[in-house]
């Protein structure tokens, strides 16, 4: 057997041996092309590192006092869809209308949201009550509204249905701008609590919660000034 007695040129070296250093990862990866490739981000002036197939995500832990704002958000939201619901029937005035249509729009598509977050940990999407005695038995039925800021007491969404023309628009007007304030008074006793609102999913949307109605606020209060 002959061999070549040819020296190898130190170009040609250099080909070799990069020839052979990525050959070694492609040939491991081609071993299990299935594998995934997890990267855990480094803190600032950290390298990023390697993660092992299994691993798995975990939820971010979160505080009893996030999920009884979302539960309340959701009985929250729930009243001022039923008051946009009132719209059509009493009213022709077509700004109002659009804005109902946009309060109800998205508040349903929170309220979908809330109930996702709470399904997702095990959590109910219904506040628990607490126990009525006796006398509070006799109480008006919207009482438990007392819990969550803002919302109209069974008088005012009476008031509310009876009304209807300019009446209604300036019913509705006062009484939204109270349950927005309300929902802010929510957002910022969450955000108030220790170790409450850390989750990033609920940190967003508590915030797009209180920017979101603070504008629609100030839209309803210029209404709300404008001479009939």
């Amino acid at each position: 057997m002959r061999y070549c007695s040819k020296p190898v040129s130190p170009s040609g070296l250099i080909a070799i041996v990069l020839a052979c250093f990525f050959y070694l990862p492609v040939g491991a990866q081609q071993s299990n092309p299935n594998l995934p490739v997890i990267v855990q981000p480094g803190a600032p002036g950290q390298p990023s590192r390697m993660l092992p197939p299994s691993t798995r995500a975990v939820l971010p832990p979160r505080s009893q006092k996030d999920v009884e704002f979302m539960q309340g958000m959701i009985m929250h939201h729930a009243q001022a869809v039923e008051m946009t619901a009132l719209i059509e029937a009493r009213t022709e005035n077509k700004e109002l209308r659009l804005l109902g249509a946009r309060i109800s729009q998205s508040q349903s598509d929170e309220m979908n949201f809330m109930r996702r977050w709470l399904n997702a940990r095990g959590e109910s999407t219904s506040m628990k009550m607490p126990e009525m005695d006796m006398d509070m038995a006799d109480m008006d039925m919207s009482s438990h509204h007392m819990l969550m800021p803002g919302m109209l007491t069974a008088k005012q969404m009476d008031a509310l249905r009876k009304a209807d023309g300019a009446e209604f628009d300036r019913q509705f007007l006062i009484g939204m701008i109270q349950h927005h304030k309300g929902a802010l008074i929510m957002v910022k006793d969450l955000f108030d609590t220790a170790g409450a609102g850390q989750d990033a999913q609920l940190f967003n949307f508590a915030t797009d919660v209180d920017s979101g109605q603070r504008a629609e606020i100030r839209i309803m209060e210029t209404k709300l000034a404008e001479k009939p």
